[in-house]
């Protein structure tokens, strides 16, 4: 059925037929948009299309009638009623560095790839409030570099920061390395602003600290996947901007004692535990061998690595670093560290941290492998790991496990490697969908999550249909229908489709 999308719920199903668009309407359509976006708004130049329409894994790879650039909200509000009028799809996408394939149009070719790059403006700085509010646009990099000029910081970091855009982060409800101290984006979201399916918009961007006016629907929309409406602006929460830091890559023996590790540091340092990261030897050796300016920073190799986060906003910055020190000769006098370093300087801290940010593009050069983002609860992920890299090395001849990330809020990335010799696209798409099972079904068991911080996309959206519960799928078509039933909204992505659907 390609060009179409089929949704439904109970048994209801939405049909766009924008794939049946004749060539006249097909032209109306797009002189309209370019009325509505101007000169520089949208462009049908194949060449100039082609480097978005690949997702960032180079897994997902589709087509598009044309790519929309709005600089304005009124723009998106306008051409997306025009795409609601012409039955257009719409495929939101921010900086194109998602992992599950859900900025990524399909191959129809009837689909508008919406790219919201130059809406990057800040409206409004409240330094007293600590509160900011920026386009969907703006760049996270750009975020912290504009919030630290303020004496501020937005507490929120990954290594795509160079790249991922605000709304991109809202639409997945992005994680990263700071979730253990301050949540995912979640949590940083104060207000939002968005145009619906229907080209209305939502104006919700007063921080309103008490508001009890029905729904939250700004929490709605947040992990959405761009399936309910487009994120436009956001009303963000900021932090002081620390004043000590002290970065640590210490060797460990297994990942039980590096949780062991974990609630020594959480009891001694308390808020000042901002990161907490596990990194395994086979990770790290990628890192080295695929970036020449890494070291290893420790004297000998250890099975298991972990990079601990500590900060202050206390002036007395010499207390930070007792403290840091004082929890290192613990960890070292309970057996649960085998070597460990502190960052001397703020060159060395980002090069620890370097070393922990380069393991997704260096898994990817080492060769092909399945991928997978899950989350099961913290004190489970030492068995979790264990139990998962047994099972699937021996049923799968050949791979490699490798499980790497936040520790401390229970989400860590699995890749399984494949065997030597193995052809990329060939092995995953042979061994992917069983490999994928077999983890989801091992997560499901251990009470987590087949999705933590990379969102649904099109990757999992049948996992998801398989593995959620029955009340779980019935509220996200129902919500979905609901805000969008002409079903133009990033058709494919996040919302399972119903299982035997009848035509209408």
């Amino acid at each position: 059925m390609s060009g179409q999308y089929v949704g439904g719920w109970h048994g209801r199903v939405q049909v766009w037929h924008g794939s049946n668009m004749n060539s006249a309407s097909a032209a109306t359509f797009l002189d309209h948009a370019q009325v509505i976006l101007g000169e520089r708004g949208l462009t049908r130049d194949a060449e100039l299309m082609e480097p978005w329409l690949t997702d960032w894994r180079g897994r997902y790879h589709g087509t598009a009638i044309a790519l929309a650039s709005p600089a304005t909200t009124s723009q998106v509000a306008a051409l997306v009623a025009l795409c609601a009028r012409h039955r257009v799809p719409i495929v939101p996408q921010g900086g194109n560095s998602g992992m599950s394939g859900g900025a990524t149009p399909d191959a129809s070719g009837t689909a508008l790839l919406l790219s919201l790059r130059r809406m990057d403006s800040f409206r409004q700085w409240d330094e007293d409030e600590r509160q900011v509010v920026c386009e969907a646009g703006v760049v996270l990099q750009t975020l912290h570099e504009a919030a630290a000029q303020r004496a501020l910081r937005f507490p929120l970091t990954l290594g795509g920061r160079g790249s991922a855009t605000i709304g991109g982060l809202i639409s997945t409800n992005a994680g990263g390395t700071q979730v253990l101290r301050h949540g995912t984006m979640r949590a940083q979201v104060l207000g939002l602003e968005a145009v619906l399916p229907d080209g209305s918009v939502l104006d919700s961007l007063a921080a309103l600290k008490k508001d009890n006016r029905g729904f939250d629907l700004k929490q709605l929309l947040i992990g959405s996947e761009g399936t309910l409406g487009i994120v436009t602006a956001a009303t963000l929460s900021l932090e002081p901007q620390i004043t000590g830091r002290r970065v640590v890559f210490a060797g460990v023996a297994s990942v039980q004692q590096a949780w062991l590790l974990l609630l020594l540091a959480r009891d001694r340092m308390g808020a000042a535990l901002e990161g907490f990261e596990i990194i395994p030897r086979l990770a790290l050796e990628s890192v080295l061998g695929y970036e020449p300016a890494s070291r290893d920073p420790l004297t000998g190799p250890h099975q298991w690595y972990v990079l601990i986060e500590l900060v202050s906003h206390d002036p007395d910055t010499a207390t930070l670093a007792e403290q840091t020190t004082a929890l290192l000769e613990a960890a070292l006098g309970q057996g649960l560290v085998e070597d460990a370093t502190i960052a001397a300087n703020e060159t060395q801290a980002e090069a620890l941290w370097a070393l922990r940010d380069g393991i997704s593009s260096a898994e990817r050069a080492h060769g092909p492998a399945v991928q997978h983002d899950i989350s099961v609860p913290p004190s489970s992920m030492p068995g979790f790991i264990d139990e998962a890299s047994a099972t699937l090395e021996e049923r799968f001849d050949g791979t490699r496990a490798v499980a790497f990330g936040h520790l401390g809020d229970g989400n860590v990335h699995f890749h399984l490697r494949a065997p030597a010799g193995a052809t990329a696209g060939e092995w995953e798409e042979r061994e992917g969908k069983a490999i994928s099972a077999a983890v989801h079904d091992l997560v499901t068991r251990w009470g987590g999550s087949i999705s933590a911080e990379h969102g649904i996309g099109q990757m999992k959206r049948d996992e998801l249909a398989r593995l959620a519960d029955p009340a779980t799928l019935t509220i996200l078509r129902g919500v979905k229908q609901a805000l969008d039933p002409l079903g133009i909204m990033n058709p494919g992505k996040l919302v399972p489709l119903a299982s035997s659907p009848q035509a209408a």
